[in-house]
């Protein structure tokens, strides 16, 4: 089973919050974790946040940031192609997503349909999550040519 991760449930893997611990297990479980290119940038901006507002110290901020790029070989990442972007922008438009959300959940979309293993979507975003699962229902329900 592949992990599709989007930058809320990669970042609980770095910064201890609510859904941390789930998130690691089901890594864990996972033969593969898979996240889009453009998580690497939103999680070190989560990274800053979190340091700005005090919920993570220095020292946690730099670990954070290096047990990143130290797991980040570790990932399927996806590069965002000009046809994947272009699925995101109808998916932005069909369900109402912010911009690098329809990203990620193109991408996750690509991954799922290339049927070589299930494929599972974790996000901490009720929206997104919605999102993900009706189109992953329309999605199964369209013809394949």
């Amino acid at each position: 089973m592949t992990l599709y991760l989007d930058t809320s449930s990669l970042v609980k893997l770095y910064v201890d919050e609510p859904g941390s611990d789930e998130v690691r297990q089901d890594l864990s479980e996972a033969s593969v974790g898979a996240t889009s290119l453009i998580t690497y940038a939103e999680a070190r901006a989560a990274f800053a946040r979190h340091r700005r507002l005090g919920d993570i110290t220095p020292a946690g901020f730099r670990s954070a940031k290096q047990d990143l790029d130290t797991d980040w070989t570790r990932f399927a990442v996806v590069e965002p192609t000009l046809d994947l972007c272009r699925a995101a922008g109808e998916l932005a438009e069909r369900y109402q997503l912010r911009g690098f959300d329809s990203i990620h959940l193109a991408t996750y979309l690509h991954l799922a349909s290339g049927g070589q293993s299930e494929v599972r979507f974790s996000s901490f975003d009720r929206h997104l999550n919605r999102a993900a699962l009706a189109a992953l229902r329309a999605e199964t329900r369209r013809p394949k040519p």
